[in-house]
């Protein structure tokens, strides 16, 4: 009821709605740990770092990968504001977080770290603040760090966003020194909601998560109007009409409201069953208010990595399903498509922005919901031009988008491939760049830019084959530049190529289930890599394996499982020769016969080892 006060007494003017961006490891969940205690939200020693990042995941590997809101009340002059903070997280891979928590503020604080000064991602999430037209607040981090060079940072800072240095604020967020300078500056620098309250109820849904009691529980940021409990509301999207169950502030625990007026940002609960229903963007307004406009235009990120994600075994196929429906519904960036495998059976086709969301979703899968899912190895679609009319006639379009492998029409019936890119931005210092651009080299980029940023290091821009950089060429290059480079990327459209369907024959037999696409000038290596692993893979049998890689009836490499054999001579002592003869010829016949009709097993093991990353 105090909270209800408190929040009817604060005019829209005293309202401020503001996100903290940077690249990884900068600080930002530690800075909002300092401001939710400083406004006295939480207790000092609350005995938790980081309050906002409560996955397990996030815990465990010390990142942020929700966005995650809290509303605090803070005097100034006198008076009482209310300040939304939506904590974003700093990887290339949940950039999707953070433009959409953009959505619902008015201005940022840009953080970076001092002692690392400006990296790829901080470059990435300023783009995407200024193109929202946000007010930045620069914030210069770690200064009580023993290797901080604020100097420098701030001199950076001028050269590639065109800060004034004195307007940096310098604080740490571990100590706490200067988080009152910065809460006083969010104040002055970053203006009120541009919102009406008396105009009819409007509100934009910027978050969703599922809750197993209560369905799927929405974030919203309300625009205009006001919303009591008990009235209904209807999607915009999808026309369906809910009732309001429960209102509520996050500070960062659930304060229960009787009403949320426009400007505020809070929970909204209201029987929504699935995940479906909760579209990140939509527009809420109430029953029978005609006329409605979009609030946002938020448009989802484009899946990069594609996954398959498979049951162990066709029973776990229901629980899995409900896990990645669930999982889905709190990270709205995967895409979903059903999928199936000759060799595993039916599963989906997972789309991702990138490796580590890939890896931390699949952690997510296991540690919330307790499933154990087979993911192969990442692919990526590509685009074919038909030149074949009956094919043409078949699919209705001249152009085929392909991601499996297995349905890779003839070579003949196709007149262009072509394959997706990405414009990659690295920074590096100066002392690794050689090494990186052998690297981009080899994995077939093109080089567009190469600027010098300061004395030390330089900013490289690259387009390169998205095939080429999902599987390893972030650890690669965190490799070859002692962890100090930082890499984001963009899609950049897709662009002609040649590419070739790569298939293993055993015996002869094509195995449609390891069948791949590859570059040409890639098909080499693969093909060797890929029966190299098979012969260690594959277990021996009665008859002899012959592992072939093959491009339509080229044969690009080979192995070879020898068969179990019998010592046929152990009986013979001395005697002649010839009888030694005919006892190993009749075994190399019989072999010969048993291997026209052989089924090889293949164990199910071996093809999950095969395609598992």
């Amino acid at each position: 009821a105090a909270v209800q006060r408190q929040l009817a007494e604060i005019p829209v003017e005293r309202i401020r709605n503001f996100s903290i961006i940077a690249h990884v490891d900068h600080g930002k969940s530690t800075l909002a740990d300092r401001l939710l205690e400083l406004t006295g939200a939480i207790s000092r020693n609350a005995g938790q770092n980081q309050v906002l990042d409560n996955l397990q995941v996030e815990r465990e590997r010390g990142i942020t990968v929700k966005a995650q809101t809290a509303s605090i009340f803070y005097k100034h002059r006198g008076e009482l504001y209310l300040l939304n903070l939506i904590d974003t997280p700093g990887h290339v891979d949940f950039s999707n977080e953070v433009s959409r928590s953009l959505a619902a503020c008015d201005g940022v604080i840009l953080l970076v770290d001092a002692c690392h000064g400006v990296q790829a991602q901080t470059v990435a999430n300023y783009q995407l603040a200024k193109q929202r037209e946000l007010a930045v607040v620069p914030v210069l981090n770690k200064i009580d760090m023993k290797h901080a060079n604020p100097e420098q940072v701030t001199y950076d800072m001028q050269l590639l966003f065109g800060i004034d240095p004195h307007t940096v604020l310098r604080v740490s967020a571990k100590l706490g020194t200067g988080v009152e300078q910065l809460l006083q500056r969010i104040i002055e620098s970053i203006p009120a909601p541009r919102v009406q309250r008396d105009s009819d109820f409007r509100a934009l849904i910027f978050d969703s998560w599922f809750d197993k009691y209560r369905g799927a529980l929405n974030l919203i940021y309300v625009l205009n109007g006001q919303l009591q409990l008990g009235k209904d509301v209807q999607s915009l999207a999808t026309k369906k009409v809910y009732n309001v169950k429960s209102l509520s502030l996050l500070r960062p625990v659930e304060c229960p409201l009787e009403m949320m007026s426009a400007g505020q940002v809070g929970l909204l609960a209201c029987n929504m069953r699935n995940s479906k229903e909760s579209i990140i963007g939509d527009t809420l307004h109430l029953k029978h208010q005609q006329g409605t406009l979009a609030a946002g235009s938020y448009k989802p990120q484009q899946p990069l990595v594609f996954a398959g994600v498979f049951p162990a075994d066709q029973s776990k196929h229901v629980a899995l399903r409900s896990a990645i429906e669930k999982t889905v519904l709190n990270d709205s960036a995967v895409t979903v498509h059903v999928d199936s495998s000759p060799a595993l059976g039916q599963g989906w086709r997972l789309g991702f922005l990138g490796l580590l969301h890939l890896e931390v979703f699949c952690q997510r899968l296991q540690q919330e919901h307790d499933v154990e899912p087979i993911i192969t190895a990442p692919s990526v679609t590509y685009r074919i031009v038909l030149s074949n009319p009956k094919l043409i006639k078949q699919h209705g379009r001249r152009t085929l988008d392909i991601s499996n492998a297995a349905l890779f029409p003839e070579p003949n019936s196709i007149e262009q491939y072509h394959e997706p890119l990405v414009l990659g931005t690295i920074i590096s210092p100066s002392d690794y760049v050689g090494q990186i651009i052998g690297l981009c080299v080899e994995r077939r980029g093109v080089q567009q830019s190469c600027v010098n940023i300061d004395e030390q290091r330089m900013l490289l821009k690259y387009v390169l084959p998205l095939s080429e950089i999902i599987l390893d060429f972030h650890d690669r290059l965190k490799s070859l530049s002692s962890g100090y480079a930082s890499f984001s990327y963009e899609d950049h459209g897709y662009h002609l190529t040649h590419l070739v369907r790569l298939d293993i024959h055993l015996n002869g037999r094509p195995c449609e289930e390891l069948c791949r696409i590859v570059h040409t000038t890639k098909a080499l290596g693969v093909a060797r890599q890929m029966v190299h692993k098979l012969k260690e893979l594959i277990p021996r049998q009665m008859v002899q394996i012959a592992i072939q890689a093959c491009v339509g009836s080229k044969v690009l490499a080979r192995e070879t499982i020898k068969a179990y054999r019998k010592d046929v001579t152990a009986k013979l002592y001395g005697g002649d020769v010839t009888r030694r003869m005919k006892l190993l010829k009749q075994q190399a016949e019989g072999k010969k016969k048993m291997r026209m009709f052989a089924n090889i097993r293949v164990p199910h093991e071996t093809f999950i080892d095969v395609l598992k990353r």
